[in-house]
């Protein structure tokens, strides 16, 4: 009796065993004799070892890692080298690439998925090249701070069109789930808060519960939209009351307090009791000199009934601001964050110049971006 339930038990663990789900990747890496390859999983969690070899002199290789119920990342690495791939089922992926340049000739046989993935990639590190340009241009002051600020959308406005239409192809696959992920300089490049590119990461969860429900990813990036979602309903309740703010009667706005010119620290709440126009602007820019003279005609009609002027600078060249703004009648102060001002977002500033008018209350009774209104827009708060 004793040895039949031996048997059994053996049986049993074979049978185990062999029912293991797994896959393989297998392969051959050129120029990377005497070379350690390295089989790594991107997981939630980080990067993950999973085996290593030292390659021989005729390239061949062969992994295998236990399989997931849902599509997973790995890379192999050769030093500080590395090429992502995606195993999207139970498979044995046959791949190919040149050691001395593993991220550019990696190749996965037959497998449209991870020429997707190869191909995001590729778009992925062209936009880094163009948005480092753009950087360096910027602090070399080679470009102003309004033409950065075009020029960097524009680039980010093409790969998001080209890229979603890749995700909602098949919002279900790897590579979809892959895209939304992608980040520059550690910064998402889909921005989850931002209400377009936020449906794109509502169509790759849904399609990940519907298809892989219960599994870590599939939690993760639920998880992940609806923190994302509840951010931007609050921003958006927050925006709509600038957006509208005609309608709107005691807007609780929030308090700035920036340095003038001289170094004073002066807070936009301070002039509590005048009407106040909160213009943001950029000095170093091709519309600054005309907007600063149709503001001082406003200005200049009402200064003498209570009225002031509370100028926000994103100019990131302080000296040339200064300069600027040093003979200005009104109160002119920076944000040292330049275009990366968090006030922009708080205030809904989607575009310079921006204006919005504050009656004698405190609260915000006008929005202004076409300053043909500003006149008539001040006369109805005074």
């Amino acid at each position: 009796m004793n040895k039949l339930i031996l048997i059994f038990a053996v049986v049993l663990a074979i049978v185990s065993c062999n029912s293991e789900k797994t896959f393989e990747v297998k392969g051959i890496l050129s120029s990377a004799a005497d070379q350690t390859l390295i089989l790594e999983h991107r997981g939630l969690g980080g990067i993950e070892f999973v085996d290593s070899l030292k390659m021989k002199e005729n390239g061949k290789f062969s992994f295998k890692g236990k399989a997931n119920p849902n599509p997973e990342f790995y890379q192999l690495r050769i030093g500080n080298q590395a090429a992502v791939f995606v195993v999207d089922s139970l498979e044995t992926l046959v791949v190919s690439a040149d050691g001395n340049d593993l991220s550019a000739t990696f190749d996965v046989k037959d497998s449209p998925v991870n020429t997707q993935i190869k191909q995001i990639d590729k778009r992925t590190q062209g936009l880094k090249k163009i948005i480092d340009g753009l950087n360096n241009k910027h602090s070399a002051k080679q470009i102003d701070d309004v033409v950065y600020l075009t020029e960097l959308d524009s680039v980010l406005t093409e790969y998001k069109a080209e890229i979603s239409k890749l995700i909602l192809g098949n919002p279900a696959g790897a590579a979809a789930y892959y895209a939304v992920f992608q980040k520059i300089n550690d910064q998402l490049i889909f921005n989850p808060y931002d209400k377009k590119d936020y449906a794109m990461y509502g169509a790759v969860a849904t399609s990940w519960d519907r298809f892989y429900p219960e599994t870590p990813r599939s939690k993760h990036l639920h998880d992940f939209v609806v923190n994302a979602l509840k951010t931007r309903r609050q921003e958006e309740k927050q925006a709509a009351l600038f957006e509208n703010a005609q309608v709107v009667s005691s807007v609780n706005m929030p308090d700035i307090e920036l340095a003038d010119v001289g170094g004073a620290k002066v807070s936009l709440s301070s002039l509590k009791g005048k009407t106040v126009v909160l213009d943001f602007t950029v000095y170093n820019s091709q519309f600054s000199p005309k907007h600063n003279i149709d503001l001082k005609k406003v200005y200049d009609k009402y200064r003498s009934s209570g009225f002031e002027i509370y100028q926000i600078s994103l100019d990131s060249d302080e000296h040339f601001w200064k300069n600027a703004a040093n003979n200005l009648p009104w109160i002119t102060v920076r944000d040292p964050q330049s275009v990366y001002s968090s006030f922009l977002s708080v205030y809904n500033v989607n575009k310079v110049p921006t204006a919005f008018v504050i009656d004698k209350k405190g609260d915000v009774v006008a929005r202004v971006e076409d300053y043909g209104n500003l006149d008539a827009e001040v006369t109805k708060a005074m």
